[in-house]
């Protein structure tokens, strides 16, 4: 679909003057918080002097000098850049969903400095920016090198940054969860600090920034021409391979200079571009002008928010105070776009052929499932090493076993399903079961309830993260039901509400608590305690809930044709997108609730299964629910047994193990 580049002609006018109001209130309050702030310290008059030459016997304008101006300079710069390689990730890969970490900078930067940490400590002698920025770069790189033969189409990057980041997340997860106490330092970095001892980071983002802006607005046809579809492109006489490689360098240089200087900020590379699209920045032009202008004032204004908090919680991360101020302004700004406003990308060169034998296919990945799950209850190892368990063995060991092993199985299913709900309803290939907000609303009521009740037992961790994920799809269906369940509003109503829960979580983590370190494997998505009971009840859900799910075929057939079609055949297009919301909702839920987020399945198993072939509502949901099921089987056996007697979590594992066979399906669809 091509990108919308203009507005309707009655909006014409207001195109440059709401971005110009909402950076504008941005700015005001960060200019009215920082005189407040710097007055504190210094008077008026010597501001002046205590940036350009401070007086070294002063020692408030020397803090002032190395402190207080090279915070506010660095959180103008990162803001712009994040916003200018938003905005070029967004129109490049035609999603408004994109974004510089969708390319797995921050993964890549994120793992690089885990394994320094415990590895080569000697290499942050100097200083972590080169590393991270190695590991930023190489992921990048390798995001390109799976793309390439695809002539980095959209989707292509799309998925190979989404597997690239989810690699480097569940390796440097799997070093988190056995070396927690040494890196709790990455939490930190990773909440994105913006504290300053010299003007070394302003003068390292500056030059960048510049050589970027100078850059980009060479390439502003070029780009614009990328936001309409790939022939459309050609017939204009554009070089689709070169101009996406060239736009997407100069953005991941940015990004990693950014990540590498203050830690990840990620937040305000989505929502900078989205916000001024929703204030009226429709062509692709005016968000090049506003989204860099907005993502500076609004980091600089949530910066001094921090600081004017009082001193025991100014430790506050600024880029998770970040997401707690713009998650609810793009909440209230969602109400401006549109039932019919397409932002997203819906079509894409990488479409595979259509199965012509998916009854053989499915019963041949029902004979890997029982294999397997055979091999889960029947093969293991233990203090004499790998062995066959007789008979009698299995039965004693059963009801140790069969618990994780059904939990496992049927969230896996569930989870995969939800995805496929998800991406053909919105037509968004980054659609996922985490982007309900549902994951994180349950993992933020556990959090809640650990830090308030003293050992708080399995049944009232259930309960807490029930009460989170449904306030949560209560707030989601609320927010959805104004604009008719419109699925782009729904996907950003999604990311906003995940990133302010996802905020609060991220301080929990940084303060090293004890108790968090124990909620590390229920996070990356762990089969551990889950006994007889809760697997029987999750089975019984899902039993209900999958077998409800053909039903939904109809609109998911006819909804990726667009509303004014699928009304002419009588589908209620509203009806229709709130029971698929909802029941993919539901599914998340039961599966989050007793499994933890197990995000990653319902990510890659649709994009499995359409790329095997099955294209058809009812053939891809069967599909991804079999993969999500074999996924999370395998993942949660090995987790057991690769390093007994500890124990990986089946969700990083269930993203090594399905990673490198949708790498393959890629490659091999030509």
């Amino acid at each position: 679909m091509v990108a919308a580049e203009t507005a309707r002609p009655r909006r014409a006018s207001l195109i440059k003057v709401h971005p110009s109001l909402l950076v504008a209130a941005f700015l005001v309050g960060a200019l009215l918080l920082a005189w407040r702030h710097l007055s504190a310290q210094l008077p008026p008059a010597v501001w002046l002097t205590a940036l350009l030459d401070p007086d070294i016997d002063v020692p408030r304008q020397m803090l002032a000098h190395y402190s207080v101006f090279p915070r506010i300079a660095v959180a103008l710069l990162a803001g712009a850049a994040l916003g200018l390689a938003g905005t070029v990730c967004q129109q490049v890969l035609r999603n408004p969903l994109a974004e510089p970490t969708t390319l797995g900078v921050s993964a890549g930067a994120n793992l690089t400095l885990a394994a320094a940490t415990l590895w080569a400590p000697t290499l942050l002698g100097p200083g972590r920016e080169w590393v991270a920025m190695f590991g930023g770069f190489s992921a990048a790189l390798c995001v390109f090198a799976l793309a390439w033969s695809r002539a980095l189409a959209p989707l292509a990057l799309i998925l190979a940054g989404l597997i690239v980041s989810l690699y480097c997340g569940a390796v440097a997860g799997a070093l988190v969860i056995f070396n927690h106490d040494y890196l709790i330092g990455l939490f930190i970095w990773g909440a994105g600090f913006l504290n300053q001892q010299d003007w070394n980071a302003a003068t390292f983002l500056a030059p960048r920034l510049a050589i970027a802006c100078a850059l980009i607005v060479l390439m502003t046809r070029p780009l614009t021409l990328l936001g309409f579809d790939d022939e459309t492109a050609r017939n204009l006489g554009l070089g689709l391979t070169s101009a996406r490689l060239a736009s997407l360098i100069v953005a991941i240089a940015l990004a990693a200079s950014v990540v590498s200087a203050v830690g990840v900020l990620s937040f305000v590379g989505l929502a900078a571009p989205t916000l001024v699209r929703l204030a009226g920045a429709r062509r692709f032009r005016d968000r090049l002008l506003w989204a860099p202008l907005c993502g500076a004032a609004l980091l600089w204004f949530t910066d001094q928010i921090v600081l004017t908090l009082p001193s025991g919680y100014r430790e506050v991360p600024t880029g998770v105070a970040t997401a707690l101020l713009g998650a609810p302004i793009l909440l209230l700004l969602l109400r401006r776009l549109g039932s019919s406003t397409p932002i997203g990308t819906r079509t894409d060169s990488l479409v595979p052929r259509r199965n012509r034998h998916p009854r053989q296919l499915l019963i041949a990945g029902l004979i890997l499932l029982v294999m397997i799950v055979w091999l889960a209850l029947a093969f293991g190892n233990g203090p004499q090493g790998w062995h066959w368990s007789r008979f009698d063995d299995i039965v004693d060991l059963a009801p140790w076993r069969w618990p994780r092993l059904a939990a496992a199985l049927v969230a896996g299913a569930m989870l995969a399903v939800a995805g496929v709900l998800m991406q053909r309803m919105t037509g968004n290939p980054m659609a996922a079961p985490e982007v309900l907000g549902i994951s994180s609303g349950a993992a933020m009521g556990v959090i809640i309830l650990a830090f308030s009740v003293q050992a708080p037992g399995r049944l009232l961790q259930i309960g807490a993260g029930a009460a989170g994920a449904f306030a949560v799809l209560a707030l989601i269906l609320l927010l959805g039901r104004r604009s008719q369940f419109n699925p782009d509003r729904f996907l950003l109503a999604g990311i906003a509400t995940s990133a302010i829960f996802g905020a609060v979580i991220a301080v929990a983590m940084a303060t090293g608590d004890p108790r968090m370190s124990a909620l590390l494997t229920w996070l990356a998505g762990s089969t551990y305690r889950v006994d007889g009971n809760e697997a029987l009840l999750l089975c019984a859900v899902a039993a209900v809930l999958l077998a409800a799910t053909p039903f939904l075929a109809r609109p998911l057939e006819i909804l990726p044709l667009g509303p004014e079609s699928a009304r002419a055949v009588g589908l209620a297009v509203a009806s229709s997108r709130f029971a698929l919301m909802l029941h993919a909702a539901l599914l998340t839920a039961a599966a989050t609730l007793i499994v933890g987020p197990l995000s990653f399945v319902g990510l890659l198993a649709p994009h499995m299964a359409r790329l095997l072939g099955l294209q058809r509502p009812l053939q891809h949901l069967a599909f991804a629910g079999l993969i999500g099921a074999l996924l999370m089987t395998s993942a949660d056996w090995l987790g057991r047994m690769a390093i007994f007697p500890y124990q990986i979590p089946a969700g990083l594992l269930a993203t090594l193990l399905g990673g490198p066979f949708l790498l393959t399906l890629i490659g091999r669809r030509r």
